[in-house]
C-alpha cells in the first residue's frame, strides 16, 4: 500500500512578494529549496497563518541568498506582502517505509535566511 506523507516543510517563512501578473508559481530562495529538500516543479501545498488560506501550486526557483517567497499569478490574491506561510511537499512511499522516514523541517530565521 502506498500512502502520502509530508516530505519536506519550510516552517513560518514571510511573503516578500505578491506577483499577480505572473504565471502561477511560488518564487522560493534556492538556498531554501536546497535546505528543504525541495526542487524546483515540485508540487507544494501553501499554508498561511495570517488569513487561514491553504492552496497548492508548483516551486520555481528564486535568487539564491534572497530570501524571496513570491506568489505568482492567482495565488498572490491569497496573501499579502508581510503574511507568514507554512509550505510542505508531500511524497508517496510504502506504508512500512513511511513508518521510519523523517521529512526535512527548516525553520528559518528572520528575512528568510537558514
Amino acid at each position: 500500500m502506498m500512502i502520502e506523507v509530508m516530505k519536506s516543510k519550510l516552517h513560518c517563512v514571510t511573503v516578500t512578494e505578491a506577483n499577480l501578473n505572473y504565471m502561477g508559481s511560488i518564487t522560493i530562495d534556492e538556498d531554501l529549496m536546497d535546505a528543504a529538500n525541495m526542487i524546483a516543479g515540485e508540487k507544494v501545498q501553501v499554508l498561511d497563518n495570517n488569513n487561514g488560506e491553504r492552496f497548492e501550486t508548483y516551486i520555481i526557483k528564486g535568487e539564491r541568498g534572497s530570501g524571496c517567497i513570491c506568489l505568482n499569478g492567482a495565488a498572490a490574491r491569497r496573501v499579502q506582502v508581510g503574511d507568514v506561510v507554512i509550505i510542505i511537499s508531500y511524497a508517496h512511499m510504502d506504508f512500512e517505509e513511511a513508518k521510519t522516514f523523517k521529512p526535512t523541517v527548516v525553520f528559518p530565521k528572520e528575512g528568510n535566511k537558514l
